[in-house]
């Protein structure tokens, strides 16, 4: 059986985030977008905390589920047949800012318990050094290597995984405040850092020019702010049985352990595929100045010292600017055959509203996203299995062939920059999306 999961998410308790997030709504919105497993994040948040442990109930083991079948307003209106099998996975996010080799680092990381019982504990330690109040994910003035040593001595079972990775504030290799290793950042822990989230903006491909993560194992998640964003980035395992320890032994291993288990008829739980935003889309993929409407490749940020060749200020480097700094393989050379996979997607109403040429937000994009919800199992079964004759038969014939040309990459990306989310064109792929003068100048592929 497939197992598909989404480990990082926030609550309405973390800054820009949506008022209506709750447990019942998280689970709703799971089902929708196909996601097995979740994460509930901001599990250090007291408020959060409290409405997890009061609607959650012990599944198997590590994992939890909601009490009773709740009813969900959305999914009754929508006719939706509510199952309630979502399972919870306990995550947070925490912030960590703070001053390591005279340089001012800005850390995010994932911290992944196997019970209420660690939780409470982790949240004592960490209650004591800030104020777990006033964010779901909490800033901290703490060392990522402290953060390590508090959460790995309390339990050897959390894990703890960079977020966003190469994001460029807050992040273990951000251009502005990262470190060129997991070593450098995470010393004697490192040990225990065996996994890190590619973010929105890079993909496994531009990780595999660098050696040093050849042993790491990737992963991607939504980082959803919003319920529905659930899944825009998630996880593909496979196995007979689910479980927190398993779900740990499958990213510890890797593609190494997924390999070895089934060399070996091993009915373990594995990881076979990565779902990933094309990178482009992601708002930090180039490098740019965006109140000067400036976005450049890196071969032409070097040719201006990364500043604006506008106003000469210095430009946000973006991802791939990064990940070619440290990168000793070019993109496309590294040997694929024992790297766990992954597919590219683009969210199914991002394809509905570039079929009628709408806004995301229109009733008519929701009516039909529902429509197609109500015909076929999620959203992600929609993108990633249903074949197009099946949505052309329902009645789809332009969504099934936008469907279609994401899936062959038959689309065209006008990448994003400083804050920029990019901007797609899925149904002509020799045609740029349209960009400020600036860009046209400038952007080049």
């Amino acid at each position: 059986m497939n197992y598909i999961c989404d480990f990082h998410i926030h609550s309405k308790y973390s800054r820009a985030t949506a008022k209506n997030i709750s447990v019942e709504e998280l689970a709703k919105w799971a089902q929708i977008k196909g996601v097995n497993i979740l994460g509930t994040g901001d599990f250090t948040h007291p408020i959060w905390l409290r409405e997890l442990k009061e609607k959650l109930e012990p599944a198997e083991q590590g994992l939890y589920k909601l009490k009773s079948k709740t009813p969900c307003s959305q999914a009754d209106r929508q006719n939706l047949n509510f199952k309630n099998e979502t399972r919870f996975i306990l995550t947070t996010e925490i912030s960590s800012i703070y001053t390591k080799n005279n340089k001012t680092r800005k850390i995010h990381n994932l911290i992944f318990a196997p019970s209420f019982e660690i939780v409470d504990k982790i949240n004592t330690q960490l209650g004591q050094i800030g104020n777990l109040k006033s964010d779901g994910r909490p800033i901290l003035g703490l060392d990522a290597r402290e953060l390590a040593r508090i959460v790995f001595n309390i339990s050897q079972d959390c894990m703890i995984i960079p977020a966003h990775a190469w994001t460029p504030w807050f992040s273990i290799f951000g251009h502005f405040s990262g470190f060129d290793s997991i070593e450098e950042c995470f010393e004697e822990y490192s040990k225990n850092i065996f996994a890190i989230e590619t973010g929105l903006s890079s993909d496994p491909e531009m990780n595999w020019t660098w050696s040093k993560l050849d042993n790491i194992t990737l992963i991607s998640n939504s980082d959803a702010h919003s319920p529905s964003k659930i899944a825009r980035e998630a996880n593909i395992f496979q196995g007979e049985k689910i479980s927190y320890n398993l779900i740990r032994e499958a990213i510890k291993g890797g593609s190494a352990y997924a390999k070895a288990s089934a060399d070996d008829g091993s009915n373990k739980l594995k990881l076979i595929k990565t779902i990933e935003f094309f990178p482009e889309e992601g708002k930090y993929h180039w490098d740019g100045h965006r109140l000067c409407g400036v976005v450049l490749n890196p071969e032409e940020s070097l040719k201006y010292n990364n500043l604006c060749p506008r106003c000469g200020k210095l430009m946000t480097i973006g991802v791939m600017n990064r990940v070619m700094k440290l990168a000793d393989r070019k993109i496309g050379s590294a040997d694929t055959k024992n790297r766990v996979p992954f597919v590219k997607l683009v969210p199914l109403g991002e394809i509905i509203a570039a079929v009628f040429e709408i806004g995301i937000a229109s009733k008519k994009v929701a009516d039909n996203y529902y429509k197609l919800i109500n015909i076929f199992k999620s959203e992600l079964d929609i993108l990633l299995n249903v074949e197009k004759e099946e949505i052309v038969k329902a009645g789809f014939p332009e969504i099934a062939e936008g469907i279609q040309r994401v899936r062959e990459g038959r689309i065209n990306i006008s990448p994003g920059y400083d804050g920029e989310f990019g901007k797609i064109n899925v149904f002509n792929a020799n045609k740029k999306p349209k960009t400020s003068k600036t860009q046209e100048t400038l952007w080049t592929l």
